[in-house]
């Protein structure tokens, strides 16, 4: 059976792959790339891109290139060729379309996955991490598009992704009531929106306070806008991390793996769980390092984000004698479950991931 070809299961998967591989080649050269936006993440990452992840190859993003290779002594071309993604560690390969997706996966396609989802309406964050609110994206999309539901993706979901048009719809303006409590900040990390945009819409002034029952016009957003709000950008994210990592006696490179890991540098992001911005700080820490830690009401603003994740993260490293993999199980899983119960699965997984990153963020 010399002239016999069998294309077994891994072969047909192959092919399955490198078609997906090849879509993702063609795309219309001015349109929005997945692979271009891999690239804006990575390059965010080392400080060098500040913009928006657009997927659209413009001059900010071939001059992040460009700095990025200077700095790394490669061929100034402007080009993301394999030499310099190489230079971008794991968040700088493979390419998108070249391996299946499943939780726990880092790279360059993860974040080109993430933009597609987002672009999909599924999510906003884009950090190069396969964690379980991507496999929960991937998971609302497979539904929607009539695929198979397993949180993997796949050729067929890749291609799916790739491939579909989300409808934009106009939407109408939101109302809020000012509230006891409420500031600026938290409103519109609420609200998917940024204190920019809220303040200029109701003619504010951020730097004074708000009164209850204030009326506020909420930003609109086509449900097609996969752009997150104004955020601080990532290189006044990263020295804001660093500035408070060593004040408080914290590794800086720890604190920013954590800060990557949980939100991409991102002070919008707003989790399922109510966790807030850059450190995913939930209310009720935010409140633990207020009342116990600190002893004073800390702003809520990304500095103080910032402040709020790194010293509860020193408190835990305290708690957990130094060990830094417990410390971060416990930032995850809560200090009392790894204790009793130890660092489940997941949670090793999330460790690890971060301890991959330091010293690449």
């Amino acid at each position: 059976m010399a002239g016999a070809k069998f294309f077994g299961p891994m072969r047909k998967w192959s092919l399955l792959l490198a078609a997906v591989a090849a879509l993702a080649a063609a795309g219309p050269a001015a349109a929005e790339s997945p692979h271009v936006a891999g690239l804006q993440v990575a390059l965010r990452a080392y400080g060098y891109y500040g913009g928006s992840v657009d997927g659209v190859r413009g001059p900010g993003t071939e001059a992040a290139i460009r700095a990025f290779q200077a700095k790394h002594r490669l061929p100034v071309d402007g080009i993301a060729g394999a030499m310099t993604r190489r230079a971008l560690g794991k968040l700088g390969r493979p390419l998108f379309g070249r391996r299946p997706l499943t939780r726990g996966r880092i790279g360059l396609d993860v974040s080109a996955l993430q933009f597609l989802l987002a672009r999909n309406g599924l999510g906003t964050v884009a950090d190069g991490y396969f964690c379980d609110r991507t496999e929960a994206a991937v998971r609302r999309f497979q539904s929607r598009a009539g695929l198979t539901v397993d949180g993997i993706a796949g050729p067929a979901t890749l291609a799916a992704l790739r491939s579909s048009v989300p409808a934009s719809a106009p939407v109408a303006p939101r109302r809020y009531v000012v509230r006891p409590g409420d500031s600026l900040t938290a409103i519109a990390v609420r609200h998917g929106t940024s204190i920019d945009a809220l303040a200029r819409l109701n003619r504010l002034d951020p730097a004074r306070p708000l009164l209850i029952g204030t009326r506020l016009t909420l930003p609109t957003r086509s449900s097609s806008s996969s752009s997150p709000p104004l955020s601080p950008p990532p290189s006044t994210v990263r020295v804001a991390i660093d500035a408070t990592a060593r004040r408080y006696g914290v590794d800086p490179s720890l604190a920013r793996a954590l800060a990557w890991m949980e939100s991409g540098f991102q002070q919008h992001v707003v989790s399922s769980a109510g966790a807030l911005g850059v450190m995913q700080v939930t209310p009720a820490t935010w409140d633990f390092v207020e009342d116990v830690v600190l002893g004073r009401v800390v702003p809520h603003t990304a500095d103080g984000n910032i402040l709020v994740g790194v010293l509860f993260l020193r408190h835990l490293l305290r708690e957990f004698g130094g060990d830094e993999r417990l410390a971060l199980g416990a930032y995850y899983q809560g200090a009392r479950a790894v204790r009793e119960r130890g660092l489940l699965a997941e949670t090793v997984a999330y460790v690890d991931a971060i301890r991959s990153l330091k010293g690449r963020v």
